[in-house]
């Protein structure tokens, strides 16, 4: 699947993760969608925070702040529900918590997540 039809797919599928996140009873605090490469580099390249291979670069990927009673939830663990359950939902769905990063959400591109 092409760059352009991914990215729709992403946007189409992630109003559905948000509501999930609240069914689970979390409210959420946006993170990072989108870094642009002006500040983060290109694509394969190593600029500012972050994977160079990052798919935020790529508008394939957020990371969702859960906030639980109050408190931001900061463990994997904490985020296993609802990115077990994120990775159901296509084939390219990847959660972050498989690779130490529980608070990101993203679709498969080019082999990265």
């Amino acid at each position: 699947m092409k760059l352009g039809k991914k990215q729709e797919l992403f946007m189409r599928l992630l109003p559905r993760l948000i509501d999930k996140a609240h069914s689970l009873g979390f409210e959420i605090r946006g993170g990072d969608l989108y870094r642009d490469p002006s500040l983060h580099g290109e694509f394969g390249k190593k600029v500012g925070y972050g994977s160079k291979n990052s798919n935020h670069k790529l508008k394939l990927a957020v990371d969702l702040n859960l906030m639980k009673n109050g408190r931001l939830v900061t463990s994997t663990k904490g985020h296993e529900e609802l990115g077990e359950w994120w990775e159901q939902q296509h084939e390219l769905c990847r959660w972050g918590g498989r690779f130490k990063d529980g608070n990101h959400y993203s679709l498969e591109h080019w082999g990265t997540a």
